[in-house]
């Protein structure tokens, strides 16, 4: 299995080949953005947000109301608000997806610290602040050996990462055709007193 990554947007149709189990838009998040969710973080709240999307059709406008309504003071909050909802409207497009399992979570710790895969078709993740996920090249550990700590490499230079801001398309086991493909990756330990603002998009129907 293949990872592709490019600055360009289009990398992300590359998730479609059958060869490609994660495609990486490495982009720069805009200022205002990058700004709203550094600000979101520095309130020291938690934030846990799920919400499962129905769209009518991809181009369908998706209602994230709830989302972040509690800080409608923060500045950004509206072009944040409107780049969630792009990226929704992107994965629905790409996939012709009618139902969208979005999560918005604050972490100040590992989520999945143990390398693995997802059991899901495909999933869209994206740090707006803090520590990028992290994933393993084909054949650096085995498969049959995933969640065992001493299987995991030592060596730093073998693990990708995504940085604050690039959008990861990954293929998970429920990708017809994908059945002992899916991406293997983890999430990252944020540095002490960091914390990590993420959204994830789940392919449902």
């Amino acid at each position: 299995m293949q990872q592709v990554s490019s600055e360009q947007i289009e990398v992300l149709g590359e998730v479609l080949r059958d060869e490609v189990n994660l495609a990486v838009w490495q982009r720069q998040l805009p200022a205002q953005i990058s700004d709203f969710a550094s600000v979101l973080l520095a309130q020291g709240e938690p934030l846990g947000h799920s919400m499962v999307l129905e769209l009518a059709s991809p181009e369908s406008e998706p209602n994230l109301s709830g989302l972040v309504d509690g800080y409608s003071d923060l500045p950004g909050q509206a072009a944040f608000l409107q780049d969630v909802s792009w990226l929704v409207s992107a994965f629905a497009c790409l996939f012709d997806a009618k139902r969208i399992g979005l999560r918005l979570r604050i972490l100040d710790q590992a989520m999945c610290p143990r390398f693995h895969v997802d059991h899901v078709p495909v999933r869209l993740i994206t740090s707006y602040a803090g520590v990028g996920s992290e994933w393993l090249a084909e054949g650096v550990i085995a498969r049959r050996r995933l969640g065992d700590p001493t299987a995991e490499p030592s060596n730093v230079a073998l693990i990708e990462r995504a940085e604050t801001g690039h959008v990861l398309l990954a293929k998970g086991e429920k990708w017809i055709g994908n059945e002992g493909g899916g991406l293997i990756h983890r999430s990252p330990q944020p540095p002490a007193g960091e914390r990590r603002l993420l959204l994830t998009l789940d392919w449902l129907a």
